[in-house]
């Protein structure tokens, strides 16, 4: 096997053994939302799998600049997530999504298919890791697109944050900052963050084979995981939502309609 195909497996047992974890703490825990935390860990896992396997093979430069993308983004969110669910039991979208909760069908419905996007979404950058040549334009314009992206997300966290820690706001629909925009700024960063670190790959043609992972991250964020859930359970617990989703763009940040 070539030293790609090895880390391609390599990645793969990282996946599983991020997940295996994640799901021993989950069943301690009693809750699964666990694994929101994880899925950012996972991605730098594969991230420092891909650094560690590809030392004799790519570029220093864009190895080390890859890896230092994802695994910034993944930390950032593990800590913002796990910071946001501190104190809270299951989350309402897992609770309905596994209806009678065994562990079988968690592992089912939640933490196999997770373990495949994550590894299917990661591929940009295992592919990046492994290119010898020097970063050009691409390299350049993706880590500009993924910077965009990681301030666009961040500052969508804090924003929500900082709403939802005054009592005042308690039932109300967040819809000020970058809310007043995109009813999800942070999955549309999240987006532009994979389309960043798949641009890095692109400087040869071997990047451009993988492009399906930036599109499937980004369709499961605008159209599938959690936000059909999320967005009922907003509808129906948050005063005025109907109109705030009425005037505002569900994904790409757009003025408000009136």
């Amino acid at each position: 096997m070539t030293g790609f195909a090895w880390n391609l497996l390599f990645t793969a047992v990282s996946v599983a053994v991020v997940l295996s974890v994640t799901f021993a703490v989950a069943l301690r825990r009693g809750r699964h939302s666990v694994i929101d935390v994880a899925w950012g860990l996972g991605f730098a896992a594969v991230a420092l799998v891909s650094l560690g396997a590809s030392a004799e093979d790519g570029d220093p430069a864009r190895r080390w600049a890859v890896a230092a993308m994802t695994v910034v983004w993944g930390l950032r969110l593990a800590g913002h997530i796990a910071w946001r669910n501190r104190g809270k039991g299951e989350d309402p979208r897992y609770a309905e999504l596994l209806g009678d909760g065994s562990a079988g069908r968690a592992l089912r419905k939640v933490y196999l298919p997770q373990g495949v996007v994550l590894w299917f979404v990661s591929l940009p950058l295992q592919v990046a890791m492994f290119q010898d040549a020097s970063p050009g334009a691409a390299t350049y314009v993706g880590i500009a697109v993924w910077a965009v992206g990681l301030l666009f997300e961040a500052v969508g966290d804090h924003q929500l944050a900082r709403f939802t820690r005054d009592p005042a706001n308690k039932g109300k629909v967040m819809d000020r900052g970058l809310w007043r925009y995109t009813r999800h700024p942070n999955y549309f960063g999240d987006s532009l963050v994979w389309w960043g670190i798949f641009l890095t790959a692109c400087d040869h043609w071997t990047g451009l084979l993988t492009i399906a992972s930036p599109i499937v991250m980004t369709v499961l964020l605008a159209r599938g995981t959690g936000k059909p859930l999320l967005e009922r359970r907003m509808a129906h617990t948050r005063d005025g939502y109907a109109d705030y989703a009425a005037r505002t763009s569900g994904f790409v940040p757009l003025p408000p309609r009136h």
